[in-house]
């Protein structure tokens, strides 16, 4: 049960994008399909969780034991950036579907910071490992959820007449807020 109020808390209370403000780009820049969001969404999903595995272990047991602890975040960032280029590859030469429909959205993970920021996010926080992994887990499910729900509103915001002036960024700005206020209101439904 613990392990589902951690995927509640982190989909909806502690929302990647909507609470923290990680993965803005991503956000506003592949949000203008629902298709384009489910596929970013999906290779988030699988590139966090694999991303936290990796950084976890090595922050446990390479830079803890030797004390140099403060490395991390450059650590982190070669690990990523490691772990996107070898399932790039990997794919590629596997599933050839499977890389034409990731492909194109794996590079953009490389530069996105909500990947960097809860692989050092599980860190501080103490967790141990299957807790990281489960609130990773959960943390890229609420970027899918945000991506997938304003890749929606935009599509519908194609078919009304949106005023001259508010036209492309302001109005998806004005949406990301009032988006964001709305996720404010699972604020208290779970503890972690």
């Amino acid at each position: 049960m613990e392990y589902v109020a951690i995927i509640i808390f982190a989909v909806f209370v502690n929302n990647v994008i909507l609470s923290q403000f990680l993965g803005i780009c991503p956000f506003l820049g592949v949000s203008n399909k629902v298709s384009t969001a489910v596929g970013m969404g999906a290779a988030v999903v699988f590139v966090m969780t694999l991303s936290t595995l990796v950084t976890y272990l090595i922050q446990i047991y390479i830079l803890n034991p030797i004390n140099i602890g403060f490395l991390q975040t450059i650590v982190f960032i070669l690990v990523i950036a490691a772990l996107v280029q070898m399932v790039e590859i990997i794919l590629k030469k596997v599933s050839p579907g499977l890389y034409q429909a990731l492909g194109v959205y794996l590079p953009l993970i490389t530069t996105n910071c909500a990947v960097l920021g809860i692989a050092i996010l599980v860190i501080q926080k103490d967790f141990n490992l299957i807790t990281a992994l489960v609130y990773t887990i959960g943390i890229a499910l609420g970027f899918t959820l945000a991506m997938v729900l304003f890749a929606g509103i935009r599509e519908r915001m194609d078919l009304v007449g949106v005023p001259k002036g508010m036209q492309k960024m302001p109005i998806v700005l004005i949406t990301a807020g009032i988006l964001a206020m709305a996720f404010m209101g699972f604020a208290g439904l779970v503890k972690i």
